[in-house]
C-alpha cells in the first residue's frame, strides 16, 4: 500500500475544507463565507483498496486553519495549530483564493514554507473566476518563488482539476501502512462533528461580528433505540451577543438548531431531538486557560 499525510494550508477563507470535502466526495470539514470558519486540524482520510490493481492508496489530509495575523491568543493558537502541522506531513498543499491576488499575507506564508523540507503543491482556487491574463500573472508569481513542484488551477465548489490535483497528490505516496481503517473518513468523534455542524449553522445565521466568538460544547450525547438527544451549549462573549444569538422570540436559535439537526441526522442515520442553550463566557478567545481546555491549543 501508499500512504502519507497531506498538509492544507493557506490564508483564511481560501476555499481548503471545501476542496478537501471535494477530495473526498462527502462533507467532513464545515465550510462557511466568513473568513476563519475552521479553527481545529481537521483530518480527512481517502481510501482507494483498488489503486494500482489493488494494492492500495491512503491519503490523510489535515486541514488546517487559516495562517492570519492574530489579534487574541486564540487567534495565536490556531496560527500555531497550522505552523506545527507543516512539521510531519509528507507533502504541503498551499491553497490560494486566486480572485483576491498576491498579497503582504501570501508572502509571509511563502516565507513560512520556505522553513519546510516536503514537497509543495500549490492550488489557485476560484481558476472559474478569473481571466486568462490573471490567471496567468499569479502563476507566474509563485512560480518565481521557486518553491512548488507543481501548480494547478481549481474551482474547489465547482470540482474542476480536483481530480487530476488529487491524482497528482497520489503520485507523493510512498509505501507504507494503512493508518486508518478503509471505511472512515475521518477519525474525529460524532461528538466533534456535531459541535462544528452546529458551529457551521450559526456561522451562516449570525452577523460578522459574532460567530468568531462563539464556540460549541456537547453537554450530553445519548443514543436511544429510536432516537439521539443531544445537548449543546453555545458559548459567546458579550450579553449583546447571546441576544442576537437567541433571536426575537428565540426565532435565530430555533433557526440554528433546525437547520442542525437535518445535517445531524442525515449524520447518524437517526432521529435526533436536539436542545440549544446559549452562555456567555466573556473574552474567551485572550484566555490561555479557555482555549487550552476547549481543544483549541497543541501541547
Amino acid at each position: 500500500m501508499k500512504s502519507g499525510f497531506i498538509g492544507i494550508v493557506g490564508r483564511p477563507n481560501v476555499g481548503k475544507s471545501t476542496l478537501m470535502n471535494s477530495m473526498l466526495g462527502e462533507k467532513i470539514a464545515i465550510t462557511s463565507s466568513k473568513p476563519q470558519t475552521t479553527l481545529n486540524r481537521i483530518t480527512g482520510i481517502y481510501t482507494d483498496l483498488s489503486y494500482e490493481d489493488g494494492s492500495g492508496l491512503q491519503m490523510v489530509f489535515l486541514d488546517t486553519p487559516g495562517i492570519h495575523k492574530p489579534h487574541n491568543k486564540l487567534g495565536e493558537a490556531i496560527n500555531e495549530t497550522a505552523v506545527n502541522t507543516l512539521s510531519g506531513v509528507d507533502v504541503v498543499l498551499l491553497m490560494t483564493d486566486g480572485t483576491k491576488g498576491f498579497g503582504r499575507g501570501d508572502e509571509n506564508v511563502l516565507e513560512l514554507l520556505r522553513k519546510v523540507d516536503a514537497p509543495k503543491l500549490l492550488a489557485i482556487n476560484k481558476m472559474d473566476l478569473m481571466g486568462p491574463e490573471e490567471y496567468l500573472a499569479l502563476y507566474n508569481r509563485y512560480t518565481e518563488s521557486g518553491l512548488f513542484d507543481d501548480i494547478y488551477g481549481v474551482s474547489a465548489l465547482k470540482g474542476d482539476n480536483v481530480e487530476m490535483l488529487k491524482d497528482r497528490l497520489a503520485g507523493y505516496m510512498k509505501e507504507g501502512p494503512m493508518y486508518y481503517p478503509d471505511d472512515i473518513a475521518t477519525d474525529h468523534p460524532e461528538r466533534f462533528i456535531v459541535s462544528e455542524i452546529i458551529r457551521e449553522k450559526l456561522m451562516n445565521y449570525l452577523d460578522d461580528e459574532v460567530p468568531h466568538g462563539v464556540f460549541v460544547e456537547i453537554e450530553s450525547f445519548t443514543e436511544g433505540e429510536k432516537i439521539t438527544e443531544i445537548s449543546a451549549v453555545i458559548y459567546c462573549e458579550k450579553k449583546s451577543h447571546k441576544s442576537i444569538i437567541i433571536g426575537k422570540g428565540g426565532s435565530k436559535l430555533k433557526g440554528v438548531g433546525k437547520a442542525a439537526r437535518r445535517e445531524i441526522e442525515d449524520l447518524l442515520g437517526c432521529k435526533v431531538y436536539l436542545s440549544l442553550w446559549v452562555k456567555v463566557r466573556e473574552n474567551w478567545r485572550d484566555s490561555e486557560r479557555t482555549i487550552r481546555s476547549w481543544g483549541y491549543k497543541d501541547e
